[in-house]
């Protein structure tokens, strides 16, 4: 056979390969508009062999992917018989919903008082037969007794119903709440308020509506729970510089600009929070020095009045009323009505834009149903009678700093200390611990130190011995696995006006004689 001449049977097969591409050419060139595709097949494929093998390969793995067998949940699963099934059955047994309690648990549970009737100056606790001096709750100014303000929620209540049933921006703002809003601004002196249905949730959502991921925050580092709370969920980077220290303030904020400089990092939203009057220590913060600080670094202050709203200062609005300065000097002032107004809820107080950005971006307002109308007017007549009544704050003034004078005795200097213990000091609540000097001789032979739960349970001592002779006091509670640096146990002492000067004295005697008692015969 020659070299070019080509098998009959080879020939046969190119004619009908040749054949049939033609007749598939023209079924496909028939098809409307597949002129464009082919034009795009033979420019993008001529040059690009790696394309074309990629792509064939995605084609056969989908074709692959839709043939394949569906996967049905449970295919494997074991075929039990129902004895199987009863069997298994009766071995389970579920986990608890909730832990069992342990014994300090059990304990705090069994010590808890528990109040019969309305809550009063002189309240009725099951257990005693008589009533107690309640020094355990924040009626300062004895408005729990007013007979005003009762007499307003009532007929709230009867117009209003008992609450709103829905988010202040939906439906749930009415005219008592915008009435609120502006009595507590025009109280504090700045433009604009905004109230939040919960005291807790305020200070938490206000933090958060402002300070977001990548923005600073400097902050005291012995805030109360619910700041710590608003300052995590904000995700903000946090600097911590010592309670009520302005030299450490400086130092933080000088770091934090030097630390700019050398990176070139770009400019973020940047906040101070500190509290006006500390949950935890009962001392005020040095505001004059605070507003100086934050002008000098161009910071925006945060400051929480929860526990100073109503009760600090010659008018009772807090700290700038205290230190005579406008309280515009205050970026964000956030408060409570839960406290001193014997009431509900809380508010931020600002400049108008402040106020209009929290009604789109603070979650517990957006989220939350709006506080009862009742509440909401209750609050309004509280302001009203510190406005028309400032004697009250005067004599509540004297009343600590009886109390206080009380509980500075030498009888007391070797076992405890106060909270802050200054005879001038505004505040209407203290805490008592023991003094770390008193713990270290009591400790027995194996001991390096006392225990938290040993603290907790002297402490308990000094509680149900004043109830025994007629005064009700609580140890100060915190949740110590998540604060960031949680007090050594104690009691919380609240001053209130609605006892005399005459029981105010005995009561603080009372204390004062049962702190001795029981400290005297402790691990002894």
């Amino acid at each position: 056979m020659e070299a070019n001449t080509i098998p009959p049977i080879v020939e046969k097969h190119a004619e009908f390969i040749n054949s049939t591409v033609n007749s598939l050419y023209t079924i496909i060139a028939a098809i409307p508009g597949s002129h464009l595709a082919l034009n795009y097949v033979k420019n993008a494929y001529q040059n690009d062999p790696f394309r074309i093998a990629l792509e064939l390969f995605l084609v056969f793995f989908a074709i692959r992917y839709l043939m394949s067998a569906k996967y049905k949940p449970h295919d494997n699963a074991v075929k039990l018989s129902d004895k199987e099934i009863d069997e298994l059955v009766e071995e389970w047994h579920p986990e608890p919903l909730v832990p069992a309690l342990n014994k300090f648990d059990k304990f705090n549970l069994d010590k808890t008082p528990v109040i019969s009737g309305a809550q009063s100056a002189k309240s009725k606790v099951v257990g005693y037969a008589k009533p107690l001096m309640n020094l355990a709750t924040t009626n300062y100014l004895n408005f729990t007794a007013s007979e005003e303000i009762r007499e307003k929620a009532i007929t709230t209540l009867r117009n209003y119903g008992v609450g709103s049933c829905g988010p202040p921006g939906f439906y749930g703002t009415i005219d008592v709440h915008m009435e609120l809003e502006k009595d507590i601004a025009h109280f504090i002196g700045t433009e604009a308020a905004i109230i939040y249905a919960q005291n807790f949730s305020t200070i938490s959502s206000v933090i958060p509506a402002f300070s977001k991921r990548g923005d600073i925050l400097v902050c005291d580092d012995s805030v109360s729970f619910a700041v710590q709370k608003g300052i995590q969920i904000s995700r903000s980077i946090v600097r911590w510089y010592k309670h009520n220290d302005m030299a450490d303030l400086e130092r933080v904020l000088e770091e934090i600009r030097m630390d700019d400089l050398v990176h070139k990092k770009r400019l973020t939203r940047r906040f101070i929070v500190c509290e006006g009057l500390s949950t935890n220590y009962g001392d005020i913060a040095p505001l004059d020095k605070l507003i100086e600080i934050k002008k000098k670094y161009k910071y925006r202050l945060i400051l929480d009045e929860s526990q100073s709203f109503g009760v600090v200062g010659p008018r009772g609005a807090g700290l700038t009323d205290l230190f005579q300065i406008p309280a515009t000097e205050v970026d964000i002032i956030v408060g409570s009505m839960a406290n001193a107004l014997c009431s509900s809820g809380g508010f931020c107080a600002g400049s108008v834009a402040i106020v209009d950005h929290q009604r789109l971006s603070g979650l517990a307002y957006c989220f939350s149903a709006s506080i009862p109308a009742m509440l909401a007017v209750s609050s309004s007549e509280a302001i009203k009678l510190i406005n028309e009544q400032p004697q009250l704050l005067a004599e509540l003034a004297e009343r600590t700093k009886t109390f206080r004078l009380t509980l500075t005795h030498k009888s007391l200097e070797s076992f405890v200390e106060l909270f802050s213990g200054d005879p001038e000091n505004p505040a209407p609540f203290f805490h008592i611990r023991a003094k770390p000097s008193f713990l270290q001789s009591r400790l027995l032979e194996h001991e390096e130190e006392i225990s938290r739960e040993d603290e907790e349970y002297l402490w308990q001592d000094v509680v149900d011995e004043c109830a025994n002779q007629g005064v009700l006091v609580t140890r100060a509670k915190y949740v110590i696995d998540q604060e960031r640096h949680c007090p050594r146990p104690g009691i919380k002492i609240s001053v209130t006006i609605g006892l005399t000067k005459k029981e105010n004295e005995k009561a603080a005697g009372i204390v004062k004689s049962a702190i001795i008692k029981v400290f005297t015969k402790w691990r002894k």
